[in-house]
């Protein structure tokens, strides 16, 4: 009686472990099942476009490229005025820093108004050389100064000038005439043009300089601080790209060329400058062909996109 308990026992634990692994079996049958589903209903697989794009193609504009530099507003041309004689008292000075005088006016006098000088001209007045405004006056009435002696300095035709501090690299860039922009502290802007470029730099500095002369430098004080930018575009024509459609990986560029079938592919291309949202392309990109906007670090090499066509 004991012996058949014990029988009918295992046949029980047997009937028990057989349905477990069908049980189980069922489940790892429908768990492979359901990701094969899932698998054969993504984008890829099923032909729905991974992402909706819209497309660039290259756009050709004229940029203006600048160059900055500092410098200082300093006298175009400055005469230095003094006493032709010597031992003579100066009886009247009549000028004073920041006039402005015109070429012959009386500056000051001296006692021997009566004297002639070896050529003839009176030698009782010293007198403006040119037109221009007096930037530094030492005469003064009963001084005696010594012939040859700095009495006056004169800014000739009042005119002013940029010198722009430049490396060499820099100076190279640049040509008489070049269009310039000198922005004073304060926020006035002033205009002007390339007059002389240095042909060499200073060896310690390694900086030369470059000397712009000003439109209207009308009450602006020599030595001021200045900034400005030359344009050395020349307005040359650029075949750019918005910058959203260049991709980098490591130092290479490359955008997402969309085919004919909605498809991307990678096109390696080199780019140059940027202004603001654009990109230069300056080579592997040909005209016409459309790249994907933005977006594209969503996407990877053959993925299909839907074009929304603007």
């Amino acid at each position: 009686m004991m012996k058949t308990y014990i029988l009918n026992n295992k046949a029980l634990v047997i009937k028990l472990m057989l349905a477990a692994l069908l049980v189980g079996g069922g489940a790892i049958w429908l768990t492979s099942n359901s990701v094969a589903e899932e698998a054969a209903t993504t984008p890829a697989a099923s032909g729905r476009p991974a992402l909706t794009v819209r497309t660039a193609v290259l756009r050709e504009d004229k940029w203006s490229e600048t160059l900055s530099a500092n410098g200082s507003i300093l006298p175009w041309q400055e005469a230095i005025i003094g006493a032709q004689l010597q031992g003579v008292r100066i009886a009247e000075v009549r000028v004073s820093i920041g006039d402005r005088v015109r070429r012959g006016e009386v500056l000051a006098t001296l006692d021997n108004a009566i004297r002639q000088g070896d050529d003839g001209t009176p030698q009782g007045k010293i007198l403006a050389p040119d037109d221009g405004v007096i930037s530094a006056a030492s005469a003064n009435v009963g001084s005696m100064p010594q012939a040859g002696s700095e009495l006056f300095r004169l800014i000739r035709k009042g005119r002013l000038e940029w010198r722009a501090e430049l490396t060499a690299d820099e100076l190279m860039r640049l040509r008489r005439g070049m269009k310039t922009r000198v922005m004073l502290v304060g926020g006035r802007t002033l205009s002007g043009n390339v007059r002389a470029i240095s042909p060499s730099v200073d060896p310690h500095t390694r900086y030369g300089y470059a000397l712009v002369s000003l439109d209207d430098s009308n009450g602006v004080i020599a030595g001021a601080f200045a900034r400005g930018t030359f344009d050395v575009s020349g307005a040359r024509k650029v075949r750019w790209l918005p910058a959203s459609a260049v991709l980098q990986r490591g130092s290479r560029s490359h955008v997402l060329e969309v085919d004919a079938e909605g498809r991307v592919h990678e096109r390696a291309v080199e780019i140059g400058q940027r202004k603001e949202a654009r990109i230069e392309i300056s080579k592997g990109l040909p005209d016409n062909v459309p790249v994907v906007e933005s977006g594209g670090a969503f996407l990877t090499e053959g993925d299909l996109v839907r074009v929304v066509k603007e």
